[in-house]
């Protein structure tokens, strides 16, 4: 019996993106449509939903709460300050607070399974969520079926760069 070897260097990718504006926006849900219209961008209602706009985008992450991706932060941290006295809200910038990792590849669901106690696999392409990688907080965007995206707070990436590590090592010698 032959066991097949998977060159787990062509089958993953991870790399760390470019800086972007981050936004923590946490608002009452009679104030989200008034919020979504000064921001240009729609507030999905259902947790895990995502929309993009004009280079941003929007993760319902709770009931009341949204991460907010952008080129920028100042247009629209200053489009909710105009609205605030009618539509009371948090927004906060936190862009320095976390890295993006872009993790692509057929082995890409072997590799998040390591470490995530959530069915990766299950969630819809399009969709993101908020979970951990071992005992890191992370959120996970779906872009596709083989591909994407994790923020990882600054603090932690060191930790969660070397759990990956060694699961790709153990995953390259089939264990």
């Amino acid at each position: 019996m032959t066991t097949q070897k998977h060159d787990f260097s062509a089958a993953l990718q991870i790399e760390e993106l470019a800086p972007s504006a981050r936004l923590s926006l946490r608002v009452r849900p009679q104030h989200r449509a008034q919020l979504a219209r000064a921001l240009g961008l729609d507030l999905p209602v259902r947790i895990g939903d995502r929309t993009a706009a004009d280079g941003r985008e929007a993760l319902c992450l709770g009931p009341d709460e949204w991460l907010i991706l952008a080129p920028e932060a100042s247009a629209l941290t200053a489009a909710a300050a105009a609205i605030y006295a009618t539509a009371p809200h948090s927004l906060t910038e936190i862009s320095d607070r976390e890295i993006t990792l872009r993790l692509s590849g057929a082995s890409v669901l072997d590799l998040l399974a390591t470490g995530c106690p959530r069915d990766i696999a299950a969630l819809a392409e399009g969709r993101g969520c908020r979970t951990v990688f071992d005992s890191a907080t992370v959120t996970i965007w779906r872009d596709g079926p083989t591909a994407f995206r994790m923020d990882v707070w600054r603090s932690f990436l060191p930790h969660v760069r070397n759990l990956m590590a060694l699961a790709e090592a153990e995953l390259a010698a089939g264990l």
